[in-house]
């Protein structure tokens, strides 16, 4: 375990969030979320007799996001299969005000402002924050297959925007020296 021991405690929550990006055969990308919450103990949902049992879906929620090569978004669909109220599944429709967004910088205010509060679900909306990373890994691991090549050209767009990618770090001073912070006028 990365962790260090915890001490002696008893889960109450579970959330899963599975993530993958597809390369389509028509040139665009699929995006894909999954999020399930249990609880490992019996709960009483609101407004509802039946008490759901250990390990029921509270939430069970899917998302894809199509998009180009550009990262624009060119369709997303939603599917709430398990949702603590049958309401909450007309939310999916919510999120058509992104298609046209670009995912990158800014991604994270777009969503929020798009969807926050009544506007949509929360949970839906929460999802949509990280597949922009999940974009990025599949699109521009395919994007910048030559790195195994041991070049490295066009990837300097990649400085300064995580801690291994400062301008000050090992690996760009090893990657591109001539653009290291220290070496720049």
């Amino acid at each position: 375990m990365p962790l260090s021991p915890p001490t002696n405690r008893s889960c109450i929550h579970e959330r899963s969030i599975q993530m993958s990006a597809f390369q389509r055969d028509d040139g665009l990308f699929d995006i894909e979320s999954h999020l399930v919450d249990t609880k490992p103990m019996p709960i009483q949902r609101l407004l509802s007799p039946v008490i759901s049992p250990p390990g029921a879906h509270l939430h069970d929620l899917w998302i894809r996001l199509t998009v180009e090569k550009d990262f624009i978004v060119k369709f997303v669909e939603a599917s709430s299969d398990h949702t603590p109220y049958q309401i909450c599944k007309n939310a999916e429709s919510s999120l058509s005000v992104l298609i046209g967004e670009r995912l990158g910088k800014g991604w994270t205010k777009v969503v929020k402002d798009k969807l926050r509060g009544v506007a949509s679900c929360t949970h839906l909306a929460e999802m949509l924050i990280p597949m922009a990373t999940v974009a990025f890994q599949g699109i521009n691991g395919l994007r910048f297959k030559a790195t195994l090549d041991g070049k490295v050209d066009g990837l300097s767009s990649l400085i300064n925007t995580c801690y291994a990618y400062s301008d000050q770090r090992e690996v760009v001073m090893k990657l591109w020296p001539n653009l290291r912070k220290d070496s720049l006028p």
